[in-house]
């Protein structure tokens, strides 16, 4: 399970990468969402990944090594709202930037022109 994630982690990382490196506006925005995926998984991943245990801890003694860490997955709930938001006022930004300059290219200038 654990390889599975950290090769899944990886490909997103180099995926993003890969995208964030290209001269089209639309490929960096899909980079960075794949970016920020990976980031949530390895936090995910970090916080001690547990699919059948509890996340509240009850009354009296315990053992807390029995029960699921909630703070990860606040963490990512919290960092899949911004980013969907940050994520679509970059699209808007990116469309009237597009309307604008007539091209979708990073830098400004168009090859075929």
């Amino acid at each position: 399970m654990e390889a599975v994630l950290a090769l899944g982690i990886g490909v997103l990382t180099a995926s993003g990468l890969w995208l964030l490196f290209r001269p089209r506006t639309f490929q960096v925005v899909l980079g960075l969402s794949l970016l920020s995926y990976a980031v949530n998984l390895f936090i995910l991943a970090a916080g001690r990944l547990r699919s059948d245990a509890p996340p509240i801890v009850g009354k009296g003694a315990v053992d807390p090594a029995l029960y699921a860490d909630p703070i990860p997955q606040a963490l990512i709930l919290t960092a899949i709202v911004i980013s969907f938001a940050t994520t679509a006022l970059l699209l808007v930004v990116l469309l009237a930037a597009r309307g604008l300059t007539g091209t979708d290219h990073v830098d400004g200038e168009d090859d075929e022109r």
